[in-house]
């Protein structure tokens, strides 16, 4: 059961959620959604609206759904989870079941899809994406990240609803 609240009221650091503790990005409807772990991203604010920004790499299914949806979650589980989201960050949807295989059950809110076991979410709306490219690095070392030359697509959404497990 979740209850929605500011999302300035967060009890939490944007900063510990996704970089320490990661978080669960899902895209999709009921029937027809993927999810996989994030620790790259962030949240803040920006052309007067309270966003997210999160990082999709091209090869990730996921990113199938981000292309098909306006709506996503970025799901929080407090640092619990670390195993079950070790697994959605390591195997593909293409390739299991994720829910399944990590015992995390699927709730529908709106038009999106969480957890069950999540203890915070953010109800997204897709309003902008762009690719990176290496001739946007002004730091030379950030090209060590990307060896493949498999480089994200960021996506902007507004968040649509903050929601805490009661």
């Amino acid at each position: 059961m979740f209850k929605e609240i500011n999302v300035r009221d967060l009890d939490r650091s944007p900063i510990q959620m996704i970089g320490d503790d990661w978080a669960l990005l899902t895209a999709g409807k009921e029937g027809d959604w993927n999810t996989m772990t994030v620790s790259w991203g962030g949240v803040g604010e920006l052309w007067g609206k309270d966003v997210v920004f999160v990082f999709v790499r091209p090869q990730r299914y996921t990113l199938e759904f981000m292309e098909k949806y306006d709506e996503f979650t970025l799901s929080f589980f407090d640092g619990e989870y670390k195993k079950e989201l070790g697994i959605c960050g390591a195997k593909s949807g293409r390739d299991i079941d994720k829910a399944a295989e990590t015992g995390l059950v699927p709730e529908y809110v709106d038009n999106a899809v969480t957890f069950k076991q999540a203890k915070k979410v953010l109800v997204c709306k897709k309003v902008a994406f762009k690719d990176m490219t290496p001739d946007g690095f002004l730091d030379s070392s950030i090209e060590k990240w990307y060896p493949n030359k498999d480089y994200h697509r960021i996506y902007v959404g507004t968040i649509e609803k903050t929601l805490i497990s009661e």
